[in-house]
């Protein structure tokens, strides 16, 4: 059991420190503009390398399906903003171009 404890402990502080890190460093200082410029961006490249191979891999048999459902979601979200509609409106195209795609 202690050598449990001693592994969650170590596990928790290798994963803490380097989250950590860069408030302690960066705290009360002024980053460069194009530093903050290029950090800004992190998010939307971070959910765009996990979303993609995952929409090119859901429907395997027909990948067309899911870009088409891919590219509303988009257009949607480029346009009018908002969450909810893009996902329901990217499912609604996904399910249409697969039930119209089992009958060709």
């Amino acid at each position: 059991m202690n050598n449990l404890l001693m592994l969650i402990t170590g596990m928790m502080l290798v994963t803490y420190i380097p989250r950590l890190l860069p408030f302690i460093v960066v705290t009360g200082r002024r980053l460069p503009e194009g530093l903050r410029r290029f950090l800004l961006y992190i998010p939307y490249t971070a959910l765009g390398a996990l979303i993609f191979p995952g929409v090119f891999n859901s429907i395997p048999q027909m990948p067309i399906a899911a870009v088409l459902a891919m590219v509303f979601a988009g257009a949607y979200a480029w346009k009018k903003g908002g969450i909810i509609i893009s996902v329901v409106g990217a499912i609604f195209v996904a399910f249409c171009s697969l039930y119209i795609g089992s009958y060709l």
